[in-house]
């Protein structure tokens, strides 16, 4: 199969609320003496190599190994198995890998397989007590009660924890935004990472915009059958009540092409205007974004972006 013919055929998978998921392992962890399994989305691999030359960095932040030349483009390479807490027999693979409009790579033992896994067998990490480095554990097996558990790392959180200076630097809205919602209303977010929360409730507040935060889509989207009910009690539209849906991609449970979607195909909801804020750039997904009814689409994280993708949407909707 040809590199487009493998998008293609990932892209159709967000209309299914599937996905495909790179297992890896990073070797012993340093508490539990265990070889745990960790994932990754597929969509932000961009490739795996053996592990290539290593040129060392004068000055480079903790657990970052030095750079390397990727054809002909000079990346930082992450020590992941550093990251967290695990000691690899060796870091044979360059994991080369696109957020948030930065290319890096990580370095991790050895790669063990792609499994194309349905969200719904992907639960958050939520007081699990697994650490802020995980969002969320994916069941690989059938058998719910014997399955093997990956971790699914929250790969925006050790970025912006180990390149601070790369990744922080357009956290804060710059501009002039003027955002007009209904009184009463609210922005209703979906998204499991905890630091894109703060940084999307951060720049909400920053808009002066009322906001409602939920951790998946199926959160997201249990919360607006309950605020479609309240509207219906009250005699007023949906709108007088949700202003916009912000939604991420990635989520446990249902993910954000699959909440748009429902959203759009219910009587009632559909005219609430959504936007999708994703890591996963690129022109597949924002054509399957407006496929699925997308009123918008925005990168993460770019907060002068995101004010003024929410402004237009709310405007011509």
């Amino acid at each position: 199969m040809s590199t487009l013919q493998e998008v293609d055929e990932r892209s159709k998978l967000a209309g299914t609320n599937k996905f495909e998921l790179l297992i890896f392992r990073l070797g012993m962890d340093t508490r539990s003496s265990s070889s745990e399994l960790f994932g990754i989305n597929v969509f932000k691999v961009r490739e795996a190599l053996v592990m290539p030359a290593i040129t060392p960095m004068p000055g480079a932040p903790e657990h970052v190994l030095g750079v390397a030349n990727i054809r002909g483009q000079i990346i930082p390479v992450i020590d992941l198995p550093a990251v967290v807490g695990c000691k690899p027999i060796g870091r044979n693979i360059l994991l080369v890998t696109e957020y948030e409009r930065s290319i890096q790579g990580f370095a991790v033992e050895e790669v063990e397989e792609i499994m194309r896994l349905e969200w719904s067998r992907v639960m958050s990490a939520e007081g699990a007590a697994v650490g802020g480095m995980v969002t969320s554990l994916a069941r690989l097996d059938e058998d719910e009660e014997k399955s093997r558990l990956a971790l699914v790392l929250d790969v925006e959180q050790i970025l912006r924890q180990v390149l601070p200076s790369r990744f922080k630097a357009g956290d804060e809205i710059t501009q002039e935004h003027h955002v007009s919602i209904p009184q009463g209303s609210v922005i209703l977010y979906a998204d499991d990472s905890g630091v894109a929360r703060t940084q999307i409730e951060k720049a909400l507040t920053k808009l002066g915009l009322p906001f409602i935060g939920t951790k998946s889509g199926k959160e997201a989207w249990e919360r607006l059958q309950t605020l479609a009910q309240e509207a219906r009690a009250a005699g007023i539209p949906i709108r007088q009540k949700v202003a916009l849906v912000l939604t991420d991609l990635e989520m446990p449970e249902m993910d954000g092409f699959t909440l748009t979607r429902q959203i759009k195909e219910n009587e009632t909801l559909k005219a609430i205007p959504v936007v999708i804020h994703s890591s996963l750039s690129g022109s597949a997904n924002e054509s399957h974004a407006n496929s699925v009814g997308a009123d918008g689409y925005v990168a993460k994280f770019m907060p002068d972006d995101l004010a003024r993708a929410a402004a237009k949407a709310i405007a011509t909707s």
